[in-house]
């Protein structure tokens, strides 16, 4: 054998660290019994594919940038240029934080728990206070699409599609809302990192978190994958459409995934600004029963690839 291949062996070997190898098929994408945008219920084909266990941590992250050098988009001070309108003081470095508020509020003012916070970045999760010197084995957070794929370009690796996500998320169970079956709670079993009680200024933490959890704390879906719903919200390839599946198939036709192109997923809502965002998927430790029921490998969300937050994260696929 060559010296060649024994490198490239011995790099495929590290790379493939900690990742499961998920054999791929067809199966039933989306849910008509939820939000809209998940539905119709359509069926998609992903190949196989080898994805990381667990979310990135902070650990990892902080390796790639000692090795690198790599300043993430919060940590730069935003150009006035590409907001219009921004207010001259607004021009620093930060990003959004959640602030638990001290009684009920309006759920349709996500201003009333989301703060942009100047200094809030990935190594200062909710302030130029916070520290993840503790959290080193916690999802990385304040990441931005671009540092995902960053991070994923250093590692050989790359981000999946949503239907990769989600044909990994559901661990091989089909037709049932989460990805450990029917109920959220079996026998009163806390099976993921989200919010219990009244979003967003009670939280019981009764799975023993108020925040992020370390990766693997809770049980690990069918394929051996952990965190793939709750904790944070994990950053897809796909530009987002509002409606899932691909208009004008047939049944003959292939079966795949709705994808949709950069200026179909701008929000309608802000037509003068053309920001593409990207399919998030699994939910985080925010989703609660009174509000973002997305703890279910389903669901979906539209996030702006300039808007890391304290609740977003990812994880990384390598192809065969």
């Amino acid at each position: 054998m060559s010296v060649s291949r024994v490198k490239t062996t011995s790099l495929q070997r590290r790379k493939l660290a900690g990742m499961r190898l998920i054999r791929g098929g067809e199966f039933l994408m989306g849910s008509d019994a939820h939000y809209p945008e998940e539905a119709p219920v359509r069926r998609a084909v992903v190949g196989d594919f080898w994805i990381d266990e667990h979310p990135v941590t902070n650990r990892a992250f902080t390796r790639f940038v000692e090795d690198t050098g790599y300043v993430t988009f919060a940590e730069i001070a935003p150009d006035p240029l590409d907001y219009p309108g921004m207010l001259p003081d607004m021009a620093r470095p930060g990003s959004a934080v959640f602030n638990k508020p001290d009684g009920p509020v309006d759920l349709g003012d996500s201003g009333a728990w989301w703060r942009f916070t100047f200094g809030a970045d990935w190594r200062h999760p909710t302030g130029p206070d916070g520290d993840v010197a503790a959290l080193l084995d916690h999802p990385v957070v304040q990441i931005a699409f671009a540092d995902a794929s960053a991070y994923a370009f250093w590692a050989g690796k790359a981000l999946p599609t949503e239907a990769e996500w989600e044909f990994a998320g559901r661990g091989g169970v089909s037709g049932a809302p989460f990805m450990w079956g029917d109920e959220l709670a079996p026998e009163g079993r806390m099976m993921a990192n989200y919010w219990q009680g009244e979003f967003p200024w009670d939280n019981r933490a009764d799975d023993g978190f108020e925040r992020t959890s370390p990766v693997g704390a809770f049980p690990a879906n069918g394929f051996g994958l952990y965190d793939m719903v709750g904790n944070v919200w994990e950053w897809t390839n796909d530009w987002y459409a509002a409606d899932g599946a691909e208009p004008g198939r047939t049944c003959c036709g292939p079966p795949r995934a709705r994808t949709a192109r950069e200026h179909e997923s701008y929000d309608p809502a802000s037509p003068l600004l053309r920001i593409g965002r990207k399919v998030l998927k699994g939910g985080s430790h925010l989703c609660a029963a009174n509000y973002c029921q997305r703890y279910r490998p389903s669901a979906r969300y539209a996030q702006p690839i300039d808007s890391p937050t304290s609740h977003v994260g990812f994880r990384c696929i390598a192809r065969r």
